[in-house]
């Protein structure tokens, strides 16, 4: 049903591949000033013409026949010359042919199957793996020029129409493009077109051919807080309601028969609780609560475990038999997930298998258009209050933690009775939380002396959990560059924890920095905030995108400075506090026996805005980095 999030990468990079040498060959004009204006600004490619034509001739036999046609502009676009063609045993290919034009659109030279190379596709050195790959990277140094790639797949597993997307990454422009339907088998397939403003889909159906078209699809480029390209790109999705995986057929006329048939193939066939299974439950002496016993659970899961990738045939889908992750000791997203499942069962205490999109951008499963998704499986456990989640990848993530990325959408949860749609936690803000309490001694050189404890939960928990991954002077190296505004010439951190019942990091920092504070005259001056440097962003008049604050978070610090003898505060700053639509920010400022304490909480909030509001959202942040900014008078006496 889905792959794990390394090969859900590498396939949107073969998606994108493929449409970056797109072409259907309406016309043989390849000529690079035929080009209109408006697709040549900003590309790095342009897909002059993309086809893919579909024929589902039954519910396990369907063929698609591929013409793509790009121009790599520059040297920039370099990397979208690579051509890569999968396939693997249920997937055939045939009738290669690439053929390479020059700037006037003359044929140069052209490639078969021949002068590709074929590798085994790998990629995060995945433990089994049947797919393979052929590659193929024509070599040039005069730009632009034109590559033309053609070729047929047929395949037996039909439950996989893949989406009307050309354009899948930035910087490449589309001239035209076409997806073509024929279906024979006398199976519904269901449609569901998503226009975006850069791009509306022409869509004509004539009986058992349905045509689907997009044209003058200029190039997108990056822009800061933009959304993710799912967001952002327009497509075509379509959903057979019978098909054919690995030669197991099915059936999605709604979620729930999906949902069963997924279960009594997929799921059930791999749970078998073993005598084996039973005993590490036993073993356990499992006491208290629901909840109680789930963590105990979990946590000899995770210390017994640990992840590597799994896609051999049916294991992009199917996960490995829970006996055998319990004799082995390793698995994939699903085989863990799945594992711990089984282990539950075991203990007599239900759970979904939930199949979810893990992404920065939140992206949903449309509950009235079943169709086959995700790249990522998780756990679910109901229990009288709120349900239970579990990441199972991981041996350091938390109980009953998930990754911000994993927040605020929802998931296929598939028991024996079918699938529930079902909505993962919501992150606020102050759920996310960097807590910071420090101590600073000015140095009359300019130097600071700072002790400060760390605390971090939420998304600021995940991304810290990358400490417990390095070595110390990699840890050292690591903070240093967190904390590159400071001249560190001294850090030591200690008693790092990771709190795996709380889902909470902490840690203290000791650090010796240089020229923090500057002379003025007799006096000194130094930044309220010592630690980071304030965050901004530049205002682009001719922005096009949305943009999107995708991670909620609160940094709330408090800080207390000391300074040399013979010195004293000239004055204090003024408190500030203000809200917007993003979030808020506040600080204050109190004296006290010759000492500045200082508190600052800057909340930012989830969300995605019309690109008319990112002005508004520059000066919020410019607003927050000018008090972060605060200069610090002190005097000598």
């Amino acid at each position: 049903m889905f792959q794990t999030l390394e090969i859900k990468y590498m396939k949107k990079l073969y998606l994108f591949l493929f449409s970056v040498f797109a072409s259907f060959s309406f016309a043989q004009d390849y000529n690079v000033s035929s080009i209109p204006e408006h697709l040549v600004k900003n590309a790095h490619a342009v897909i002059r013409d993309w086809s893919e034509d579909y024929s589902l001739k039954s519910v396990s036999d369907m063929t698609v026949k591929r013409t793509y046609v790009s121009t790599i502009m520059n040297a920039a676009g370099e990397d979208y010359s690579r051509i890569y063609i999968p396939y693997n045993p249920t997937t055939r290919v045939s009738g290669i042919k690439v053929e390479m034009f020059d700037a006037s659109g003359k044929i140069i030279k052209t490639f078969s199957k021949k002068d590709f190379a074929d590798y085994t596709n790998n990629p995060s050195a995945g433990l089994y793996v049947d797919d393979r790959i052929l590659v193929l990277q024509p070599v040039t140094t005069q730009y632009p020029f034109t590559l033309k790639l053609s070729y047929e797949t047929s395949t037996s597993n039909t439950i996989n129409l893949r989406s009307f997307s050309p354009i899948s990454t930035y910087n490449v422009s589309l001239e035209k493009s076409s997806f073509v339907i024929t279906n024979n088998s006398g199976i519904p397939i269901r449609t569901k077109i998503n226009d975006k403003p850069i791009g509306k889909v022409s869509e004509i159906k004539e009986g058992n051919i349905w045509r689907y078209s997009y044209q003058n699809i200029p190039a997108i480029k990056q822009e800061d807080l933009a959304p993710s390209l799912e967001y952002l790109l327009p497509d075509v999705q379509f959903s057979p309601e019978k098909f054919t995986l690995e030669g197991k057929q099915g059936d999605m006329t709604d979620w729930n028969t999906f949902g069963k048939w997924y279960y009594q193939q997929l799921i059930s066939p791999v749970s078998t609780i073993t005598p084996e299974i039973s005993a590490e439950i036993s073993a356990l002496n499992l006491k208290g609560t629901t909840a109680e016993k789930v963590k105990t659970i979990y946590q000899y899961m995770q210390n017994k475990t640990r992840y590597v990738l799994i896609s051999m045939g049916i294991g992009g889908w199917k996960p490995m038999p829970a006996s055998e992750v319990s004799k082995k000791g390793y698995g994939d997203c699903k085989a863990l997930t799945n594992y711990m499942r089984t282990l539950l069962t075991a203990a007599g205490i239900p759970s979904y298998y939930a199949i979810i999109y893990n992404d920065d951008s939140v992206i949903n499963f449309d509950k009235d258009f079943p169709r086959n998704g995700g790249n990522h499986a998780i756990l679910m456990i109901p229990t009288d209050k709120d349900p239970i989640w579990l990441e199972n990848t991981s041996q350091r993530v938390a109980f009953n933690h998930l990754s911000y990325s994993s927040h605020n959408r929802n998931v296929l949860a598939v028991n024996e009775n079918g699938i529930q749609i079902i909505d993962t936690p919501v992150y606020q803000p102050e759920e996310s939380k960097e807590k910071l309490i420090g101590k600073i001694q000015i140095a009359e050189d300019g130097s600071i002396s700072s002790e400060a404890h760390f605390e971090f939960s939420g998304g600021q928990y995940d991304s810290s959990l990358r400490l417990f991954s390095l070595k110390n002077d990699e840890m050292i190296d690591a903070l240093k560059n967190r904390h590159y505004n400071l001249k560190i010439d001294q850090l030591a951190i200690n008693n790092l924890k990771n709190d795996r019942d709380l889902a909470k990091i902490n840690y203290d920092l000791n650090l010796k920095a240089n020229s923090f504070s500057k002379k003025l005259g007799n006096d000194m001056f130094f930044p309220v905030m010592p630690y980071y440097q304030a965050t901004t962003f530049s205002m682009n008049d001719d922005r096009v995108l949305p943009f999107e604050t995708s991670f909620p978070f609160q940094d709330d610090y408090e800080l207390e400075y000391s300074i040399p003898a013979g010195y004293k505060f000239t004055e204090v700053p003024a408190p500030a506090n203000f809200s917007t639509d993003f979030g808020s920010y506040t600080i204050s400022f109190s004296l006290k026996d010759n000492k500045l304490s200082v508190h600052r909480i800057l909340t930012i909030k989830k969300g995605i805005y019309p690109k008319e509001k990112f002005k508004e959202y520059v000066a919020f942040r410019k607003k927050t980095a000018s008090n972060d900014n605060t200069k610090i008078l002190i005097s000598k006496l």
